[in-house]
């Protein structure tokens, strides 16, 4: 049989079993619930106490002044601050999920505190509050839901968003008996419903509409919702406990009390009962069956968590909750389980009895399950002696279920309980060596490490009473974020170390925490400590360190910790952020990614006057050519100061020489457009920079002639009122003068340019040619022998189809070869023949027949001349 000493302390209700140790005694001295206002934090965590003002207490030794202290679970004082906050009474106050403590005061001011009970910050309820006092408030995880004396209801949906939202009027004209929260993650909408008691029944509040149901039902006098949202327990005015459906429409349970006394607190233990309080009993109601009773001599309160109830009182921490199925089957008077003769027969072999042996052949064939029900027993205990009692079980009966000599059992069983002894309760449990994986009990070994964590967090000195149910929902690494903001990182690096989780969180916060606390230690002392803790952790961001050590005012030190920042990416913009912008361009050319070039480049250029910027990049090939890139397409006047500055004239030349032509794609650039003005003296400046180097004459003549025919161009337009000269070549300004007629024009900038007699020829045969101007185009080949011969007018005339007119000029060539081909390209056969005759060029003959290869008689006349020349020996 199992201990009865164990099942003694339980409470039988209905048909299951609660049991309520003792978890601690309290630390803290002359705290009195009933003086304060008190908010406990889920999941073990802190308590926040503060003298309720609504009250009047006698002071003893204290002060007026009202302190806001914070504790833990065990009664340790964390964290005090004195009250010194305007907006009235406070109203209320409570712990959001991430441990902020949000209080609100009578005008509506929400103020905010950490752990350490530093005002993080305040915001406002609205103008609504502020004007009609808060009257009551209900938190819930992240948010709070407000009613004023206006009857008006507030919401904060997240403390983290601040965002105040007004729920429909409700039409009330007295305050609610009592008022509960559905969370808004429990309603499909999303959104918080509140819920009033008014009158007989109650009223569903939402942002968008009220709803009114269970009629007939109250007066209800308290309310509590289920952790779940699903159900609600209520209190009536006639002393009844109603447990209904959210939505009112189901009871499932109905007791009535022996007073119709409000209880004082109203809570749920679990799911599976309610607690109702009153000045000196606890009375819990299950399901079915008669309720247990507590009486206590003192005031408590009731801290629901998800598998039970905490409950604090001015002495003692004590944590009810309903004993698992695995525990009942061991401990349970006269249980004959397999998991109770399997813990009965390692107290027989403990004490060397032959009745261990008969255990175990009862159970040889339950064996895996009662090892499993005893870990999973060995999870729900508070008491460390009797985890170490159950898992010795568990791996007592492990050692049978394998099989094997019985000194290999033995042996066994002493290593594990000499593993078991190293499991202690405090924070030195994670000095010790861990369990060994040879073992290859991985049930046994998982529950063994989770028992080390929690027994290590429910230590007096850390006070986080958790139980393993809780530990799962929490998740160790929120459990690890909690421990390092209460600043417990030793703790923290440890069982991170332990369940093989990032380590780096916890050094970020440890060295954060140490950096602004050691204010009077020396940079280069304090950069030995830091660097001697952070190479524990490789790959940890010695940027983020830099710059917090940054943030509170340790510039050298940020800068002797960026050094050790081994990616660009990240130490770089710290670097700047320091202002040590030298050493960033420096790095960044060294590791030669552009983007980081660029943003050095550009954090230089904003911060520096344009002569330091210049100097900075100067001797830097990789960012002066980076930077010149981006500014010859986006900065040209900064890139031209940038050339001046270092000597390189010729390069400003060429940047106005651009900017020119830039200029004319400028759509105000057309006839008549004073822009041909600055374009102008754009192009003479960059030839007077040209002509300071001797290098770039050529640069400088062209430069001037550009600049002249620009201005004899914008001169023929303005002039001839068409936008059709400006950026034409020199030739085509010739050849369009020579079309509009303008003819002394055109002979000007032929004068001006020194064109050439044989350009200057060829440009008017085309163009009098373009206008079919054939009169003086025949006075123009009169004037004198043209200095490029005929050709170029037959040509002019044979393009613009007019044989006649090319018959003027054909005769005049003197090559004969010229002549063949001119007349074979207007069609005349015979005397394109005679011409080749004179010629005496039989390949001639060839090619021109070729051209008149449908024409059978020029073909004849062709072959005729060819035989000719061959009788003669001419080829």
């Amino acid at each position: 049989m199992a201990g009865v000493s164990v099942a003694a302390e339980w409470q039988l209700l209905t048909n299951r079993y609660y049991r309520k140790p003792e978890l601690y005694q309290m630390q803290w001295k002359h705290v009195d619930l009933t003086r304060h206002k008190i908010a406990c934090s889920p999941f073990g965590g802190p308590i926040a106490v503060i003298r309720d003002d609504a009250k009047i207490v006698q002071l003893y030794s204290e002060s007026a002044l009202r302190t806001l202290r914070i504790f833990t679970s065990s009664g340790r004082l964390l964290s005090e601050t004195p009250w010194k906050n305007p907006g009235g009474r406070l109203i209320g106050l409570s712990w959001t999920d991430d441990l902020t403590l949000a209080c609100i005061t009578q005008d509506g001011t929400v103020y905010t505190y950490n752990i350490h009970a530093e005002l993080i910050e305040t915001f406002s309820l609205g103008k609504d509050c502020f004007e009609n006092s808060v009257v009551e408030c209900v938190f819930w995880g992240n948010g709070v839901v407000c009613v004023n004396e206006a009857f008006e209801i507030f919401a904060v949906p997240d403390f983290r968003t601040k965002l105040v939202v007004k729920l429909a009027d409700s039409g009330l004209e007295e305050m609610p008996h009592c008022m509960a929260v559905i969370e808004p993650q429990y309603r499909r909408s999303g959104d918080v419903e509140v819920l009033l008691a008014v009158g007989d029944h109650v009223l569903s509040v939402e942002e968008d509409g009220v709803q009114q149901l269970a009629e007939g039902v109250g007066p209800l006098q308290k309310m509590v919702v289920s952790r779940n949202g699903g159900y609600v327990a209520s209190f009536t005015h006639d002393g009844r406990l109603l447990v209904m459906t959210a939505d009112f429409a189901d009871v499932i349970i109905e007791y009535t009390c022996e007073s119709a006394l409000p209880p004082d607190q109203l809570a749920w233990c679990g799911l599976d009962s309610v607690l109702l309080y009153w000045d000196d009993m606890l009375l819990m109601v299950g399901p079915y069956g008669d309720p247990v009773r507590y009486i206590y001599d003192e005031p408590i309160i009731l801290i629901p968590e998800c598998d039970g109830v905490r409950i604090l009182s001015n002495t003692s921490m004590e944590f009810l909750h309903r004993v698992a199925d695995s525990t009942v089957s061991i401990f349970q008077i006269g249980s004959t389980l397999p998991a109770a003769l399997l813990y009965d027969a390692l107290d027989h072999f403990d004490r060397r009895s032959a009745k261990a042996d008969e255990n175990l052949r009862l159970i040889r064939s339950s064996l895996p399950e009662a090892v499993e029900a005893c870990v999973d027993a060995a999870g729900y205990e508070f008491d460390i002696s009797q985890q170490r009692t159950l898992l010795r079980a568990a791996s007592y009966g492990q050692a049978f279920s394998r099989g094997g000599p019985l000194w290999h059992i033995v042996l066994s069983c002493v290593i594990f309980q000499f593993l078991l002894r190293e499991m202690g309760g405090g924070n030195n449990a994670f000095n010790k060596v861990g369990f060994d994986s040879q073992f290859k009990r991985d049930l046994i070994q998982e529950m063994c490490k989770t028992l080390r964590v929690l027994n290590a967090v429910r230590h007096v000195e850390i006070g986080i009473p958790l139980s393993i149910q809780q530990y799962k929902l929490l998740t160790p690494s929120v459990l690890i974020n909690r421990l390092i903001n209460a600043h417990n990182h030793l703790l923290a690096l440890r069982i991170s170390e332990y369940l093989g989780m990032s380590q780096e969180v916890v050094l970020m916060h440890w060295t954060c925490t140490k950096m602004t606390a050691s204010s009077s230690i020396p940079d280069a002392n304090l950069l030995d400590i830091l660097l001697n803790k952070l190479k524990i952790c490789k790959g940890i961001s010695y940027a983020a360190v830099a710059a917090h050590a940054d943030k509170i005012g340790r510039r050298k030190l940020a800068a002797m910790l960026v050094e050790h920042e081994p990616h660009s990416s990240k130490q770089i913009p710290l670097l700047l952020s320091i202002g040590e912008e030298d050493t960033a361009l420096i790095k960044a050319t060294e590791c030669g990614d552009t983007d980081l070039i660029y943003l050095v480049l550009f954090h230089i250029w904003r911060k520096r006057v344009p002569l330091d910027f210049f100097g900075s990049i100067q001797a830097r090939p990789l960012a002066r050519d980076l930077f010149i890139t981006y500014a010859r397409c986006y900065k040209h006047e900064f890139l031209k100061d940038f050339f001046l500055s270092t000597g390189q004239i010729q390069d400003v030349a060429f940047l106005l020489w651009k900017e020119s032509w830039e200029l004319s794609k400028n759509p105000m650039a057309s006839k008549g457009s004073p822009l041909h003005g600055p374009r102008i003296k754009m192009i003479e400046k960059a030839q007077n920079l040209f002509t300071e180097t001797k290098e770039h004459m050529f640069e400088s003549k062209a430069a001037e002639e550009h600049a002249k025919l620009l201005r004899i161009q914008h001169e023929l337009e303005v002039t001839t009122k068409q936008a059709i000269f400006v950026d034409s070549s020199i030739s085509d300004t010739i050849r369009t003068c020579i079309v509009l007629g303008n003819h002394r024009a055109a002979m000007k900038v032929k004068t001006e340019f020194k064109v050439s007699e044989k350009r200057w020829y060829w440009l008017k045969v085309f163009a009098l040619a373009t206008i079919r101007d054939w009169d003086a185009l025949e006075k123009f080949s009169k004037e004198k022998r043209p200095p490029i011969g005929y050709r170029p007018f037959v040509e002019a005339c044979v393009d613009a189809e007019e044989k006649g007119e090319a018959l003027k000029y054909i005769p005049k060539l003197a090559d004969p070869r010229e002549r063949a081909e001119a007349y074979a390209r207007i069609g005349m056969a015979k005397e394109a023949a005679d011409a080749a005759s004179q010629a005496k060029d039989g390949e001639l003959l060839g090619r021109l027949k070729l051209t008149f290869g449908q024409n059978a008689a020029a073909s004849s006349i062709f072959d005729t001349l060819r035989d000719r020349l061959s009788f003669q020996g001419i080829s």
